[in-house]
Order: structure tokens, then sequence, then C-alpha cells
């Protein structure tokens, strides 16, 4: 299969610290400046309903050459197991599912590109939307092991980049 037909990618990580602990810090949207290598900033748009099924936030996403936000509605949230969201309603699907791995947790990373991410792709840039699918491939791609990477870093450490505490 060539990267212009990958929609779906995965992979995973063991972080040594509790499947609580690692569902609280992926599933705070509010801190996913500090592990994305794309999107720098997040935020509610309801405090009441973060991180319930149904919330929709907004994620701000800053690359060289341009930057964008985008709105996004939580699929899932069962703690200590899965957390998902789908980009601008039938675009993509991002999530997090945890599983126990002895006395820490397997944390696997998933983004799947949608028919309505294509079909929008082809509206949008016409003969292009090749191209700008394998660009957003790519950065899944490349970005998802940067993440993992980033989480693991901050889960075990216990600490923070935005205020130095988890």
């Amino acid at each position: 299969m060539s990267s212009t037909e990958i929609r779906h990618h995965q992979e995973s990580v063991t972080v040594h610290a509790s499947v609580e602990t690692v569902y609280d810090l992926v599933s705070d949207i509010t801190r996913t400046g500090e592990w994305s290598p794309v999107c720098t900033r997040c935020w509610w748009e309801d405090d009441a309903t973060a991180g319930q099924v149904g919330a929709w936030f907004t994620g701000r996403n800053e690359l060289p050459h341009r930057t964008w936000e985008t709105r996004s509605q939580v699929v899932v949230a069962d703690r200590g197991r899965e957390f998902a969201w789908v980009v601008g309603g039938d675009r993509v699907r991002w999530g997090y599912t945890l599983t126990p791995a002895g006395t820490g947790t397997t944390l696997t990373e998933s983004w799947d590109f949608l028919p309505g991410g294509i079909a929008m792709f082809e509206e949008k840039f016409g003969d292009d939307a090749p191209a700008q699918i394998l660009d957003r491939t790519r950065q899944a791609l490349e970005g998802i092991p940067q993440t993992l990477a980033a989480i693991k870093r901050i889960a075990e450490s216990g600490t923070s980049l935005k205020d130095g505490r988890l």
C-alpha cells in the first residue's frame, strides 16, 4: 500500500504510570501543546462539558508554512481505557487507547483519515488533493511517535512543562 492509500495508523509505547494517570494526562486537551509537534494549544468550548463525550474543543496548529485552527468533538471518554475525538465532525479521528501493562500502561495513539476528510480535501484542493492528503498523512505518521515519546516522558517524570506539575 502506498502512503497515499494509508487511511489508518497507530503506534504504541509502554508508559511507567497507571492507566488512570495516563488517561488524565491525554484527556486534558488543554495540555496538548506540551506533546504535539503540530498542535500548539487546545481549549474547551464549554468548561462544563470538558472531557465528556459530545464536548467540543478548538485546536491551534502551527507549521513553519501555515497556521490553522480545527474544531473537534469528543467521541469516546472512558477513563483508563480510551479517549478519542473527531476533527471537523467527520474528517479525522484521533484517539488514545490504554491497556494495563504490569504496573504501567500500554498507550496506543491512533489516526484515521475518514471518508468525510478525503471528500473535503478533494472539494477544497481539487487536483492538488492527493498531494495535500499525502502531506497530512506524512505529518500523522511522523508526529505519532514524537507525541507518544513526549507523553511518556511527561507521565513518567510526573511534571508538566506548562506549570511544573502533573
